[in-house]
């Protein structure tokens, strides 16, 4: 068969490797002048390929529609991509958190395997390229229009990613050639995405990471994500990777813009999840003791990075001058809930293009899990980031590129 398959990501050279395998003749379209390019700059340009877990780890970091991956991750697993690029010469590594990650700690490694592999296969790639119409008769795609002509082929595979990161070439446009063709698509929103606080202190903590400590996100009372590990203070408001998970949960609240300009939308951040409210408690009092006859101010230094103490003791009320000896019972379980629960006010996600990833998309109910084939166009496929399902940080939006991909070239 023919097949052509357009974008060339991570979805579509593993798409354009995967039906080559199968004995077709596979032409690949890249809109811009290069493969893999948000592949090259993924995990900080060292490209988290994907996890250590099973099914279940899998199922509990994807976000939305796991369920809909069931089929396709089954039949492509973590260690399959690993076993993969492990006979493509690319040795990986595991490290904290259960990513995995390249030897080398280059993703161009990762993208320079893929195109050997492609070159290998007899994939003719054309670039400068991009999709401008699907020609759909009778339930069937006949030819796609792109700007260099058009194209016919048996089968098409698209893998054009989401809106985010636009200097890479997902800007997006090809969810209204999409939608014109038939399908629905799930409102695009940006996923694993800094937030924006309307709190000062945020300035004022700019470039301080905190590690080992909890973060939760609050609607109107109610908690809608609760994640561990490591984040980071922005002139914006806060980011690092509990930060960008905690997005992706928050961008699916109905009427969270709305909620944004109420006010009802907060984060809570513990700073020693480790210690109980009774253990931290027993900690600040030792701490007390030792600095008896200092002042406040020069009393937590222990306990608290040193760009995070003149903001704690302005919400504890304390005053800072005032002698350690001389602070009150009342006022120290006040200083200890400004630590457990360390409050701020998100207004905000940052927009699509800072976010990795887009959530929303082609919506899976019109997809087969099995095979990725469109429900509604016949021999119209679709592979990673085009479709309305995305996870969590830590190698699993990878992973759905990856199995999608598989899926889709092989059928």
């Amino acid at each position: 068969m023919k097949v052509i398959v357009v974008g060339g990501g991570a979805a579509g050279m593993m798409a354009a490797i995967t039906s080559a395998k199968e004995g077709n003749e596979v032409i690949l379209l890249e809109k811009t002048h290069s493969c893999g390019n948000k592949l090259k700059i993924t995990g900080k340009g060292r490209c988290n390929l994907t996890f250590d877990g099973d099914m279940e780890t899998f199922q509990k970091n994807v976000v939305r529609n796991n369920k809909f991956m069931y089929s396709s991750f089954m039949n492509f697993t973590n260690y399959d991509t690993l076993e993969y690029f492990n006979s493509l010469g690319v040795e990986t590594k595991l490290e904290r958190g259960g990513r995995y990650f390249p030897v080398s700690d280059k993703a161009e490694n990762v993208v320079k395997a893929l195109k050997k592999e492609l070159k290998r296969l007899n994939v003719k790639i054309e670039y400068d390229t991009y999709l401008k119409e699907l020609i759909v008769k009778n339930g069937v795609l006949e030819e796609i229009n792109t700007n260099n002509g058009k194209y016919v082929a048996d089968k098409y595979i698209i893998c054009t990613g989401g809106k985010s990161y636009k200097v890479t070439g997902s800007s997006g446009e090809v969810f209204d050639i999409i939608s014109k063709a038939g399908h629905n698509i799930i409102k695009l929103r940006p996923g694993l995405v800094p937030l924006k606080c309307s709190d000062s202190e945020c300035k004022e903590l700019q470039g301080l990471s905190l590690r080992n400590v909890s973060f939760k996100i609050l609607d109107s009372g109610k908690q809608v994500y609760e994640g561990f590990g490591e984040m980071l203070f922005a002139h914006f408001g806060i980011t690092g990777p509990i930060v960008l998970s905690g997005s992706s949960v928050l961008n699916r609240v109905d009427n969270i813009d709305e909620k944004f300009t109420n006010n009802s939308i907060c984060g809570i951040i513990d700073l020693k999840p480790a210690l109980d409210l009774e253990k931290l408690d027993t900690r600040v009092q030792r701490d007390f003791e030792k600095f008896s006859n200092k002042e406040f101010k020069n009393s937590l230094n222990d306990l608290l990075p040193q760009k995070l103490i003149p903001v704690v003791i302005k919400r504890s009320k304390i005053n800072p001058d005032k002698k350690v000896h001389q602070i009150t019972r009342e006022e120290r379980l006040n200083l200890i809930d400004c630590i457990k629960n360390f409050k701020l006010n998100i207004v905000g996600l940052l927009p699509i293009d800072i976010g990795i990833i887009t959530c929303g998309g082609v919506d899976v109910k019109e997809v087969n899990p099995k095979t990725m084939e469109s429900k509604i166009i016949k021999n119209l496929f679709f592979a990673g980031e085009v479709l309305d399902v995305d996870a969590f940080t830590g190698g699993f939006n990878l992973q759905i590129a990856f199995s999608t991909a598989v899926a889709a070239g092989k059928n």
